[in-house]
């Protein structure tokens, strides 16, 4: 008898002996240790400032300076938190000043491409948690824009249409790959998706979970799958 099928006699069996083991058995995985607030409360504000500073020596000493050497150009002021971005491809990546980056984040270009992908970053950016940009020919995001977390910017598909192309490995065709733009001072919130050949206007927000398909204009309260203008932003939203 395997472990699943024990586990599952002792739960069920009409047997009291078995009924009682399961109860004991349960018991024990469930026990714990006391936790008096005068002992757990400074452990645990211990283990916080050891985690904090185990974190930010090896974004400084290590993550950073490493990530800087697959980066094309990079400004002052880069902060890498959460590790390290995966990269993939033969993209060439280049930042301004000032760009927080998750360190949970992916950047890929398109290896089939008869140009080097470009992914141009301005200054003053964030892009956060779990957030994907596919690199076909070229991305450019300008400054002041916020990119929130699970956000994913396809600049190209990965796969053809072509169902016997795809079981084939094929890649995509070039007429599915396009630039993306994100003017200065764009906001997509979270789990936002851009697809290829399309251009955010300055200030527009991008309302969670939207699919942009198509350009957008500037100034606008965007969403929706597909995204389509909501309303436009007021004066008093726009001033600094």
């Amino acid at each position: 008898m395997n472990m699943q099928a024990t586990r599952h006699w002792l739960k069920n069996s009409p047997s009291p002996i078995a009924r009682g083991l399961f109860q004991v058995i349960k018991g024990a995985l469930q026990a714990s240790m006391p936790a008096p607030k005068l002992i757990v409360v400074p452990l645990y504000k211990l283990t916080k400032l050891v985690s904090a500073i185990w974190e930010n020596l090896t974004r400084a000493l290590w993550w950073t300076p490493v990530f800087k050497g697959r980066l094309q150009h990079v400004g002052r002021g880069l902060y890498l938190y959460g590790g390290m971005p995966f990269v993939s491809g033969p993209v060439s990546i280049s930042m301004g000043d000032n760009c927080r980056v998750s360190g949970q984040s992916t950047f890929s270009g398109r290896t089939c491409s008869a140009e080097q992908p470009e992914l141009i970053i301005g200054s003053n950016i964030d892009i956060g948690w779990q957030t994907t940009i596919a690199v076909g020919s070229k991305v450019v995001i300008g400054d002041n824009v916020r990119i929130a977390g699970r956000a994913f910017i396809a600049g190209y598909p990965g796969h053809p249409l072509n169902a016997e192309d795809r079981a084939a490995g094929l890649p995509e065709l070039d007429s599915q790959v396009g630039d993306v733009i994100l003017e200065r001072d764009v906001w997509l919130a979270t789990g936002v998706s851009v697809m290829a050949g399309v251009t955010i206007g300055q200030g527009t927000i991008v309302a969670a979970g939207s699919v942009v398909t198509n350009s957008l204009p500037p100034f606008v309260v965007a969403g929706g799958v597909p995204a389509k203008v909501i309303r436009p932003l007021t004066d008093e939203e726009m001033k600094r």
